[in-house]
Order: structure tokens, then C-alpha cells, then sequence
């Protein structure tokens, strides 16, 4: 086997926005004249997409919505994240992931997004932050019906891939994914994908009791090794 594709989660592996998405849900909880628990974004939104966020948010507290309203409560979300990102003079992209990108482009492998994130907001910060060009697709939370955990994404992002590449015949186990959430984790392993864990969102230990690797920075993930360690090896880039 060849590793042939590294692919990104969006929000805390490219962008440290986790702050941003807190208070625009808390906001609508408010708007519904509902609050958020100490602690509850965390456990039932990270990894997760916004409409599974939302539905299990309100179906705590005994609302159930309809698709309709549902919708709208998702077109809001999107307008407040949209309005937020617009408003910074400087997004707050993690540090190195532009070096590791180029890295990667180096090495040859293809790269695309596999998000739980709508893709409005994964095309916003992409294009302002100058990365979108790196990625061959997007699969975002709007996508698909179910959301990570489950295996659904990183399934899809592998068709595409072929589809767009024909002749090009990747597997799910010549893929690298690139997680900081335990729901993200899980979803590549069922796919059949390896993991490389970032910390951006749990500390070492807890990250490394899921992922098969585990990097504090993106610096610290050599893609020679880790293919290696894998038994395959990274494709050339083309002449």
C-alpha cells in the first residue's frame, strides 16, 4: 500500500474557532429562551456537525423541531459565523498548519477537508486564510446526513477522490486523517483510515488513548515515519 491522501478535519485542526462556535450556540439557546450547562457544548457539539449539535441541544430540554424550523435555527448559525470571521482583522488559523500543507504538497499526496462543519463556513475561512487551493474536495456536515462519529465523511471523501481521479483506486488504508476530537477519531477508524491526533482540544494523554499517532504541533508529524510505520510509503511527487 501507498499513502496517497492526507485528510483534514476543520475546526480545531485548521482553525482555533471552538470559542466562536460556544458563544454563537449560546446565543441561540438564549434566543429560545434556553441556556447552555457548564461544560455541555463540549460534550454533545465538538466533532460533531452543527445539526446534530443543535437537535441534541433542544431534545435535552424537551424541544423537538421541525425540519423547517430546524433549518432556520442552521441558516443562523451560519450567518453569525460568517459575520464573526468577517469581522477579524486576523483569523486565528493555527500556526503551522500553512508549513505542514506545504509539506504535504511536497510530498505529492492529495489533501481534502472531511468535516462535520458547513461548508460555508470550511469556503469562508479557506479562502480568506489563502488554503484553499491546497485541497482537492470538501466534505462538510451538510453533506451527509449523519455526522461523525460516524464513518460517513471520510467514506464519501475517498469516492470523490477516485471519481476525480480516475485510475487513481484509494483505499480508505492509503488515507491519513487528521483529528483533535474523539468523535473525528472515531469516524476515520470506522472507515478504515489511521489517525493522527492533534492536541488542539484534549490534552496528550487522552488524544493518545484513541489516535494512532499523537502530535502536539504539526511539526512533530513526519510523514516519512509515519508511512513507514505503516509499511507503505509516500508517493513521489509528479514529474
Amino acid at each position: 500500500m501507498t499513502l496517497k491522501a492526507v485528510l483534514f478535519d476543520f475546526n480545531g485542526v485548521i482553525i482555533n474557532d471552538e470559542s466562536i462556535h460556544e458563544k454563537i450556540i449560546d446565543r441561540l439557546m438564549l434566543d429560545e429562551n434556553l441556556q447552555l450547562k457548564r461544560g455541555e457544548f463540549r460534550e454533545v457539539c465538538l466533532g460533531r456537525s452543527d445539526r446534530t449539535c443543535i437537535t441534541e441541544l433542544l431534545k435535552r430540554r424537551g424541544r423537538y423541531l421541525t425540519e423547517t424550523y430546524l433549518d432556520r435555527l442552521l441558516l443562523r448559525k451560519a450567518q453569525a459565523y460568517q459575520e464573526t470571521i468577517n469581522s477579524l482583522e486576523k483569523l486565528p488559523i493555527y500556526s503551522d498548519v500553512a508549513e505542514f500543507i506545504d509539506k504535504i504538497r511536497v510530498s505529492g499526496l492529495k489533501m481534502a477537508v472531511v468535516s462535520a462543519a458547513m461548508r460555508s463556513d470550511i469556503e469562508l475561512v479557506l479562502d480568506r486564510s489563502g488554503l484553499a487551493a491546497n485541497f482537492e474536495l470538501i466534505v462538510a456536515g451538510d453533506d451527509l446526513m449523519a455526522s461523525k462519529p460516524a464513518p460517513d465523511g471520510y467514506l464519501l471523501a475517498v469516492e470523490l477522490l477516485n471519481q476525480k481521479y480516475p485510475g487513481f483506486n484509494l483505499q480508505a488504508i492509503e488515507c491519513l486523517a487528521l483529528e483533535d476530537t474523539f468523535a473525528g477519531i472515531e469516524a476515520a477508524k470506522k472507515a478504515g483510515i489511521q489517525v493522527a491526533g492533534v492536541t488542539h482540544t484534549y490534552p496528550f494523554h487522552m488524544i493518545q488513548r484513541q489516535a494512532n499517532w499523537t502530535v502536539d504541533y504539526f511539526a512533530d508529524l513526519e510523514l516519512d515515519r509515519v508511512a513507514q510505520l505503516c509499511s507503505i510509503a509516500p508517493t513521489p511527487p509528479a514529474a
